[in-house]
Formats: C-alpha cells, structure tokens, sequence
C-alpha cells in the first residue's frame, strides 16, 4: 500500500464542468443515462474514468480462487521474494497497462479518429495509442515497450484491443506479480451506460502462467481530469542507478 499512500485527490477545472458528462436536469454527472454513440453509431468512450477497486491494484487475480490462478512455481517464488522497494512506481518507472490503470487516478480515452484511440495516464505522462485501422506487428522487428504495442477492433458494441510487444519490467500489479515479453493483453471495453465501464482481460502469458486467464474489472465515469504527476527519484536513487550503469 505505500504506492498508494502518496495519491493525491486529482485536482478539477474551477466552473468548467466537463463538456462530454451526460447530465442530469439538476446538472449533475448522469451515471444511469443511456450510452453516448460516436457519429459511426459506435458506443464513445471518451472520457476520464476512474478504478474504484484497488483489490486489482494490490492483486490482478483478486477474484480468483488459487486453481483458477495458473501461476508457474517460479513466478509464484519471484512474487514472494519481491518487496516494495522493487515497485515501479516507487522507482518512477513506467507501470504498464494493468496497473496504469487500476492505480486510482483517472486515466483518460480519447476517440482521435474511427481508426486511432488514444489513452492518455496522469503518472509519468504515459499514454498508448490504439490503431483500428487493420495493422499487424512484427513484434520481432520491434524493441518491447513499456506499454507494449496496442491494436482494436469492435465486436458488436464492444472495444477489443490487442497488446503485445510489451518488455518484462513492469509488473501485473503491486504484489509483483511478473509478466514477460510473451505477454498477449487481450481487452474487452463495453460501455453498460452513461456512468459505468466494464473490462474483461484475458492474460496470455506462456512464460509466467501455465495456460490463460481472464478477470473482471469496471470503471465509472469521473469529471475529474487527467492531469500530469510525475514521479521525482531521489538524489540518492539517482547516483546508485548511474553507478549500476557504468
């Protein structure tokens, strides 16, 4: 939990209510109403949404009974060996996907156009584009990213988005749960209505778990917007990392 203690509440726009947040007739944020389409008749995600349970923070198999939690012997060891002082956002590193955004601040999507969406994160200024235009990786001729590389499609009235090409220093969540560069993120964003989002993920890992999992999580629509916070590494973390680098 100390990644969490320094989060602070996200500051908003002074008298400039958020122009896309459906309304009530009191002028209130409509958490109920029926769900905004895009000119294509596609559901709009567009917004700043918030994750309200931190169990996915602390633990991304948190609804999980341990046989439906196929981690390898070897990962499960690295998981208990590994302390808070590793955590990437104690040392200011990116955090990847899963814990950019199951951290608390509000993470932005943003619909650039039918064939881009853009995710935008408060930590580090990180953010990930997803192409919708029919591309395909060679993930060998690229060098694994942070955020790895992101592909969508829609099924039905539902986002599907593609990640691999992601590197194997971040981790699943703040227990330290490892993940590899055969790493295949596979989400599903559905928008139940105005005020609710809800993500299906399924986590292919071969190198970390014996055979793929899926779990739940949902977001709600927040007014807050996503603004920058960036992580400072003391001075003394500083010297030890060009020293390790020499």
């Amino acid at each position: 939990m100390l990644a969490l203690a320094g989060l602070p509440l996200s500051a908003q726009w002074l008298d400039v209510p958020p122009p896309d947040a459906p309304k009530t007739k009191d002028g209130k944020v409509d958490m109920t109403g029926p769900v905004p389409r895009r000119p294509d008749g596609k559901p709009d995600l567009t917004g700043p949404w918030r994750q309200k349970d931190y169990r996915y923070l602390e633990n991304i198999g948190a609804d999980l009974k341990p046989e439906e939690f196929p981690i390898q012997p070897w990962a499960a060891e690295l998981t208990k060996r590994r302390t808070q002082a590793e955590n990437p956002s104690v040392n200011c590193l990116p955090l990847g996907v899963l814990m950019s955004e199951n951290m608390g601040y509000p993470f932005k999507i943003l619909t650039a156009s039918p064939k881009l969406m853009v995710f935008l994160y408060a930590l580090q200024g990180m953010y990930r584009q997803v192409f919708l235009d029919g591309r395909r990786l060679d993930v060998d001729a690229y060098n694994p990213l942070w955020m790895g590389f992101s592909t969508g499609k829609w099924d039905g009235d539902t986002l599907v988005v593609d990640t691999v090409g992601n590197n194997d220093k971040t981790w699943l969540d703040n227990g330290g749960h490892p993940m590899s560069e055969a790493l295949h993120l596979t989400e599903s964003y559905h928008r139940v209505d105005s005020g609710h989002l809800e993500k299906t993920i399924r986590i292919d890992d071969p190198k970390v778990f014996t055979k793929p999992f899926t779990v739940h999580e949902h977001y709600e629509y927040t007014p807050e917007e996503v603004l920058e916070f960036v992580c400072e590494a003391s001075h003394e973390y500083d010297a030890a990392h060009m020293r390790s680098n020499k």
